[in-house]
């Protein structure tokens, strides 16, 4: 394997400084208050807003899993990348609202909405979630990248998967303690340069190696790019059946993503995520007004799109690599002594193909792009669950903090999570499979937020009963399913009897599972609402479209232009034209 040679970390140290230089300045710039430090003083620009959103987004469920599926699957996994349109969905729809409200957090959209109790509970669900996934995941892909690429790297004893993930961690949490969502966003849009202009490069020298993208296709096989054919792999009738006869979960596996739940499940999955998750949206509260937001909006939704071409497609490439036996080391990697694919490596397709076929120099930039891939995704947790337990938690138990103790806290509480992180480290080293099961945490916890954000805007009639009924049963329903997954993910020839409850419940399409939840949750929250007493109007005006007032619909006419409508257009017509292309 190809190492990383003295341009190369010349390139890497001159990254490691522009960061440390750009922190260093919006660190200077003093965080006098609780706008400052958690929403970078309301004063984002479009730019900011639309790199930052991208770049808190392509982490490591990019560089390892999107990788990792298109070696595996083809573009299957590109319907979760031509979700673009819900950020469209986020700047038109959603974002008015909550710029209307001037919120720091989406909880607190739903205390002004329903009540301080959905607040809490929210708050809660969202710290452990981000806990268990987010700052898990991203860690686990920081080990993954260095180990591959710097796999004889060692420092005080401890091998390169500690180191590169120790590093990522520490040098993040530094800015984002110290610099607030305003460090966050301006170095992710450095970030995103960096990361779309590498990954660009990857695409460009993968191509080159295999012979071109004609060639590609012939070597991988037409399956390979179509977006449906991988999603029903013994016939459309078989994707009917909500229970699957293998045993184990299995996250990338065709036979895990069945066309319907494509269709019906993953927007659900996809709004919440792009339109309700504190993650993404601080962003966006974060735009001075309604225009600078949703024009941010339209630019990540357009950045969006990129992943389909340089993370898929290069996982394809090292697939076919593998199958050519063009790269030897690649070959080794991939395919077993019979010559069949090793599906568990596939994770390792990213950082694989940058160490075998980059030139000197470029490797550099691209290594550089890595790193700043996992730092945005972690930078963003760490800044979206500070500003969580700041603004929800423990303002609610201390109330009159002054301005300068609360940026403390919030300082304080980023302090804990780079520490928890670190402490995750060995246990994700040693977990099997843990980021294969991580993937299906969102789509249990993510129908009964978007069922109360959602519903809630649209229906004025649904009140606080309505909203705590909806989360508490479907975080019950999704917390049950996870347990139930967990043995078998986490345990060796661990199995439920089969046709048992549980057997039926672990093998039944984790998205059906999911669409499961996100019903029962509507039928509850507006059965719940409807049997209960009608919510104040007058307390939620502006807050739902039954409430808007003429003043409200004036300013959000005024706040978008021709220029918005054709540049939201241009997304449109682009996703439809890689659903045409892929879907032959």
């Amino acid at each position: 394997m190809s190492t990383l040679q003295t341009l190369d970390w010349i390139i890497i140290l001159a990254y490691f400084t522009l960061i440390i230089g750009l922190a260093w300045w919006v660190i200077r710039q003093k965080q006098k208050t609780s706008t400052d430090y958690f929403l970078a003083g309301r004063n984002l620009g479009w730019f900011i807003i639309g790199a930052s959103i991208f770049a808190s987004n392509i982490g490591s469920e990019h560089l390892v899993g999107l990788a990792g599926s298109g070696a595996t699957d083809g573009v299957a996994m590109a319907h979760y990348e031509l979700h673009a349109w819900c950020l469209l969905v986020l700047g038109w729809i959603m974002a008015p609202f909550y710029i209307r409200s001037k919120v720091f957090t989406m909880p607190e959209f739903l205390e002004k909405r329903f009540s301080s109790t959905a607040r809490t509970v929210l708050s809660i669900i969202s710290l452990v979630a981000y806990v268990l996934t987010k700052i898990a995941v991203g860690i686990f892909a920081g080990g993954i990248v260095f180990s591959v690429l710097l796999p004889d790297l060692s420092l005080f004893g401890l091998n390169s998967f500690w180191v590169g993930s120790i590093l990522v961690i520490v040098l993040t949490g530094f800015y984002t303690v110290i610099g607030g969502l305003k460090a966050v966003a301006y170095t992710e849009a450095i970030q995103t340069v960096i990361l779309v202009v590498g990954s660009i490069l990857v695409t460009y020298f993968g191509l080159k190696a295999i012979g071109g993208w004609g060639e590609l296709k012939a070597i991988a096989g037409s399956e390979m790019f179509n977006l449906w054919k991988p999603m029903v792999p013994e016939g459309i009738e078989s994707t009917w059946m909500p229970v699957r006869e293998s045993g184990r979960i299995a996250w990338y596996f065709n036979d895990n993503y069945p066309w319907l739940g494509m269709v019906f499940c993953a927007p659900i999955i996809g709004l919440w995520y792009w339109c309700t998750d504190q993650y993404i949206v601080q962003r966006v509260l974060g735009a001075p007004n309604e225009r600078v937001a949703r024009r941010g909006t339209i630019a990540a939704a357009l950045l969006k799109l990129l992943p389909v071409f340089i993370f898929i497609i290069p996982g394809i490439i090292t697939f076919a690599l593998a199958k050519t036996g063009g790269n030897t080391e690649i070959q080794n990697e991939f395919l077993d002594t019979n010559g069949e694919l090793i599906r568990e490596n596939a994770q390792k397709a990213f950082p694989l193909l940058v160490s075998t076929i980059l030139p000197v120099g470029i490797r550099g930039l691209v290594v550089a792009g890595l790193l700043a891939a996992l730092m945005s995704s972690l930078a963003g947790v760490f800044n979206a669950a500070s500003t969580l337990f700041t603004m929800d938690l423990y303002s609610k138990i201390k109330p009159n903090l002054s301005e300068e103790k609360l940026v403390w806290i919030g300082r304080i509480a980023t302090s804990i999570m780079v520490i928890i992180g670190l402490l995750w480290i060995p246990v994700i080293q040693g977990g099997k499979g843990l980021y294969d099961y991580l993937q299906g945490v969102q789509a249990y916890l993510g129908p009964p937020i978007f069922v109360v954000f959602f519903f809630g805007v649209f229906m004025k009639r649904l009140n606080n009963k309505g909203c705590l009924a909806s989360l508490i049963t479907g975080f019950v329903l999704g917390l049950f399913r996870l347990a139930i997954d967990t043995p078998v993910k986490m345990i060796d020839d661990f199995s439920y009897t089969k046709g048992s409850l549980f057997w039926i419940i672990n093998n039944t399409f984790f998205q059906y599972y999911s669409l499961f939840i996100f019903i029962v949750c509507a039928i509850v929250m507006i059965t719940v609402s409807y049997a209960s007493e009608q919510p104040s109007y007058a307390k939620i005006s502006g807050l739902t479209y039954g409430t808007i007032t003429s003043e409200h619909k004036l300013e959000s006419r005024s706040s978008w232009t021709t220029g918005d409508i054709i540049s939201s257009l241009i997304v449109i017509v682009l996703i439809a034209t890689a659903y045409i292309y892929f879907s032959g």
